[in-house]
């Protein structure tokens, strides 16, 4: 337990060591820490958010990397306790993490308010304001979540609860992306976008290569096949990494010239450290992974690829502190980016995209980088797993990939065309938008039936590990999906979400707030997937309901959705008023009036989506009837149809007046 606790520690050490020597050489050369002219809150505040900063970074990769190696990587035997070593380093990650918040927190008030410490209005002000002000919000945040996760590993330690801890701390991240300087980009949106895939492609990269070298006696004789699943990990780890940072230069930097600010050096020490780290990945797939049964064979072979790992993680130390240094450097493309005056920015980010021409269907489109990514990758994924099925000889109907390629491609348009770019600021766009993801969209996904195929395409484990095939199958089977599943309570997601969803606040912030946009789009996805699949899925899950009362769930469900329409129609008060009413369009004088038009399009849209779900569950009903009648007709030719004979019986024997037959 000591020499374990030791290696951690000294593991942390190698990448910490270095990553506070970059931060602090990447801070002074990049003015950072600079004394400002008015507020300033003093040296030692001044220094201790990239400083903190940097500690939450190395705490956060622990933390990730334990939990990915503890719940998904390495198997466990009657006779070893990784998972319980795991979740020791995760604990100590997630504690190091939250001192790092902390710490975090009162130097990024200090450096708002130009207070120190010592002030005694300092702490009253911070108590009071630490929840209003957006950049402590997000630090306060992620300190609750890692807060959760680090109760959690300090108490359990199965694969179950690693799982989810592993996911808080994804989550947890995910603040992070909203401070810095990604605000001030020429596309901050999809800058957030960018930092957030990038943080979370760095942090479970390095943590999960971290967890691997400190745990390589405690995973003997199974380090080579752990090392081997990371080897997948960080292969995928890689490419978001450099995709990510590729689009967020390209946002933060205007021209070539950029690269000699001091921004564009430290940028460039990243990409050169990414480039390394690059070839060393490629050797240790080609040398050490090559042959995972090696690594436990042979001691030279694991000291190699230690010290091929020790090397990697340095470098992963220094591009963590010039990262940290980086996002507390304003780009040099803020200096000349002009401000948009109208009111369209000041609540969305965006500016005003203009009276939507007659060809708006066809011309208008903005680059949303996020849903971009997520349909070019889903629409692969499914690719792969088709050619992989294909390949070894097994059939896969082509007309399932169809759908789901159509499904992507209509909610790449809904998400990135002209729904989308006038969604943002007209109700009647929006409610197209809305429309097209939560009914239109479904309708072609859920066919495609990608649950099944993955399970078919996916090898299976036999170490009692969960990859990605048996977190599926986990999902399906849970007790939550049978909740879920059920065809009334998923009605009710559907429909009572969207009523609470437009007369509550939640509107305003989905419309005026990035996270809330996300979490808006994702929510009309998921909802609208999960009541098409009761309805009509072919994927395993819980057990369907008679297709009878699944339509009478559809007609019901579809009829409160068209009233509410109804009522947005003929509403006279103005939905998120503090947000239409104020944004002062002159090309569009009366909101009320495109609201009615929203309305009446929830009402309408709706329509087709339904007949097609009734055509659909009513043709699974005549299959399911004409199922039923040919096991019928066998299992009357096995036994000569005795049914029929004794059901003869019975009604000779009531002819007969004999009351002892009986049926």
């Amino acid at each position: 337990m000591v020499n374990s606790g030791r290696v951690q520690r000294g593991t942390g050490l190698l990448v910490a060591a270095p990553a506070f020597v970059a931060v602090i050489l990447a801070a002074g050369f990049g003015g950072t820490v600079a004394a400002y002219e008015i507020g300033d809150p003093g040296a030692v505040m001044r220094w201790l958010v990239p400083l903190s900063g940097t500690l939450s970074v190395v705490g956060a990769c622990g933390a990730v990397g334990y939990l990915l190696v503890g719940a998904f990587l390495t198997p466990e035997t009657t006779r070893t306790h990784r998972r319980e070593t795991a979740a020791r380093g995760a604990s100590l990650g997630l504690g190091v993490w939250l001192t790092g918040l902390v710490l975090t927190l009162i130097g990024t008030f200090a450096d708002i308010s130009g207070l120190r410490p010592s002030q005694p209005r300092f702490w009253s002000q911070f108590f009071g304001l630490a929840w209003e002000l957006a950049p402590t919000r997000m630090a306060v945040i992620s300190a609750l979540i890692v807060a959760i996760a680090l109760v959690t590993t300090l108490q359990r330690h199965g694969k179950t609860a690693l799982a989810w801890c592993f996911f808080a701390s994804w989550l947890a991240l995910l603040p992070t992306a909203l401070a810095g300087h990604s605000a001030v980009s020429r596309d901050h949106m999809s800058s957030i976008n960018a930092l957030a895939i990038h943080l979370l492609a760095a942090t479970t990269w390095v943590g999960g290569l971290g967890a691997l070298v400190a745990m390589r006696h405690t995973l003997q004789p199974h380090l080579g096949v752990t090392a081997r699943r990371f080897s997948t990990v960080a292969g995928w780890s890689y490419a978001a990494l450099g995709l990510s940072g590729l689009l967020a230069a390209w946002f933060n930097l205007r021209a070539v010239g950029d690269l000699a600010s001091a921004y564009g050096a430290m940028l460039l020490v990243k990409v050169g450290a990414f480039v390394l780290l690059g070839i060393a990945g490629y050797l240790h797939r080609r040398s050490a992974l090559a042959a995972p049964a090696a690594l436990e064979a042979s001691p030279t072979n694991a000291r190699a690829f230690a010290r091929l790992a020790l090397g990697e993680l340095v470098l992963m130390g220094v591009a963590i502190g010039t990262a940290v240094a980086l996002s507390r450097t304003p780009p040099p493309a803020s200096d000349r980016l002009a401000p948009d005056p109208t009111t369209v920015y000041e609540f969305t980010g965006y500016s005003d995209p203009g009276p939507p021409p007659d060809n708006a269907w066809l011309t208008a489109w903005h680059a949303d980088w996020l849903w971009i990514a997520v349909s070019l990758l889903a629409i692969g994924v499914y690719a792969a797993w088709f050619r992989r099925l294909r390949l070894r000889g097994d059939r896969w109907p082509w007309w399932q990939l169809i759908c789901w390629v159509t499904g992507w491609l209509v909610f790449l348009y809904a998400m990135c065309g002209a729904p989308g770019v006038y969604g943002r600021i007209l109700f009647s766009w929006h409610m197209t938008m809305h429309m097209t993801i939560a009914m239109l969209v479904p309708l072609l996904l859920v066919p495609a039936a990608p649950i099944t195929l993955a399970l078919r395409a996916i090898p299976a484990r036999h170490d009692a590990t969960r990859g990605p095939r048996e977190l599926i199958l986990a999902l399906v089977h849970s007790r939550y999906l049978q909740v879920l599943a059920n065809p009334v309570v998923a009605a009710v997601i559907f429909f009572f979400s969207l009523a609470t969803f437009y007369f509550t606040p939640l509107f305003f912030y989905a419309l005026t707030t990035h996270t809330g946009h996300i979490l808006m789009t994702v929510h009309f996805l998921l909802s609208g997937y999960l009541f098409t699949w009761v309805l009509i899925g072919t994927d395993p899950g819980p057990k369907r309901w008679p297709p009878v009362v699944l339509l009478v769930v559809l007609f019901a469900t579809i009829s409160f959705h068209a009233f509410l329409g109804v009522i947005i129609t003929g509403s006279n008060n103005l939905l998120a008023p503090e947000f239409f009413g104020q944004l002062g369009l002159p090309w569009l004088p009366d909101p009320l009036a495109d609201q009615a038009r929203g309305g009446a399009i929830a009402w309408g849209v709706g329509e087709a989506p339904t007949l097609v779900l009734a055509l659909l569950v009513t043709v699974a009903w005549l299959r399911e009837d004409r199922r039923e009648t040919e096991r019928s007709d066998r299992r009357a030719d096995r036994d000569h149809d005795a049914e029929l004979a004794a059901y003869n019986d019975y009604l000779a024997g009531l002819g007969r007046g004999d009351k002892g037959g009986t049926r």
